[in-house]
């Protein structure tokens, strides 16, 4: 779960203007195939990557064409399309053609309602969002309730002026039912901030639930690496397990796997990596493509999911059911610290 909820990203154009352009985002989930020219996407590229029909994008422009335009997208007719034909070596008849940039893209993810990958886009930039507000990771865990609680004032400080405040100015500006939407506002704020507060009380209860920690400082450290600096950590940990031709492949292009690499006494490892915040746990959806990308393409005799957090039941549920080692925060943590892990042994 998200300590911010995507359906904010749905509903407030300030904090998409905010994070509009993150667009790693984009390939950090599925590769996005540009046209020749490197810059831009057609109307059915963009569908084909949120996995959806083309009306639904047309029809998500219409509703959203401003926006859209501000971050980049252009309906090409006359002269400037036959200049763009030539420059981008793309070959239409039609007589005008929708493109879209990169930014343009990330905006449709953070307004596309019925898509799993859009709203993939969205939880990783949440994740980021969130990563960036709560660093140290280290301190999270041992500070004092006085330190917890003024954590907690600044993160909703920071949807407040991200979000409220620029919606509030809006209104003001603005005519028509201000009392109706100030309401709705009001009552969104209040719906952060509980969000807030008890997701802050549960990781609490989880980590001092667990009692005196032997590996303190393991986790603090992974937490604060980039995605590219855990897969190679990861890489590390295999070689020292005794694996060889160990390989990071993360990244566009990389296949559905991050590493690969090959045990002592012969057999194919593939490993998927996931730096997820502590909070938002790996879905069955992840684990199903893993599952296609180890098994089917890769033909791994041994799958690795490694993540910096927890997998939900059903995740869990298809890992077994499949034959893939699942390598949560508190295994991760053990095998970063030096204890082996058995099925590389």
């Amino acid at each position: 779960m998200n300590v911010i909820n995507d359906a904010v990203l749905l509903e407030s154009r300030s904090l998409r203007a905010s994070i509009g352009e993150k667009t790693e985002a984009l390939d950090r989930v599925k590769v996005l195939s540009l046209l020749p020219d490197g810059m831009h996407v057609t109307t059915a590229m963009v569908a084909a990557y949120f996995e959806v029909g083309v009306e639904a994008i047309k029809s998500l422009v219409k509703d959203h064409r401003e926006e859209l335009r501000n971050n980049g997208y252009r309906l090409l007719t006359g002269p400037e399309l036959r200049s763009f034909k030539d420059l981008s070596q793309v070959k239409s008849r039609t007589p005008s053609l929708a493109v879209f940039s990169r930014r343009a893209v990330l905006n449709v993810a953070m307004l596309l309602r019925d898509s799993e990958v859009a709203r993939q886009v969205r939880t990783y930039l949440l994740d980021r969002e969130y990563a960036a507000r709560t660093q140290p990771v280290d301190n999270f865990v041992h500070s004092e309730p006085a330190s917890l609680d003024a954590r907690i004032d600044r993160r909703i400080t920071h949807i407040l002026g991200k979000t409220v405040v620029p919606m509030l100015n809006a209104l003001i500006e603005a005519s028509g039912e201000q009392h109706k939407e100030l309401i709705s506002l009001r009552d969104d704020a209040k719906k952060i901030e509980r969000k807030l507060c008890n997701h802050h009380h549960r990781l609490r209860h989880l980590e001092q639930a667990q009692g005196p920690r032997p590996y303190t400082g393991v986790m603090a450290s992974i937490d604060a690496m980039s995605w590219r600096e855990f897969e190679h950590h990861v890489a590390v940990l295999l070689r020292r397990d005794g694996c060889t031709d160990v390989v990071v492949h993360g990244g566009p292009g990389d296949r559905g796997v991050d590493v690969t690499a090959l045990t002592a006494d012969g057999r194919t490892v593939v490993v998927q990596c996931k730096s997820f915040a502590p909070y938002r746990p790996v879905w069955s959806g992840e684990v199903q493509k893993f599952l296609g990308a180890s098994r089917v393409q890769h033909r791994a005799d041994v799958a690795l999911f490694v993540a910096t957090t927890s997998f939900t039941p059903d995740a869990r549920a298809i890992a077994e059911t499949h034959g893939i080692t699942v390598v949560d925060r508190g295994h991760l943590e053990k095998w970063s610290a030096g204890v082996p892990l058995p099925v590389l042994q």
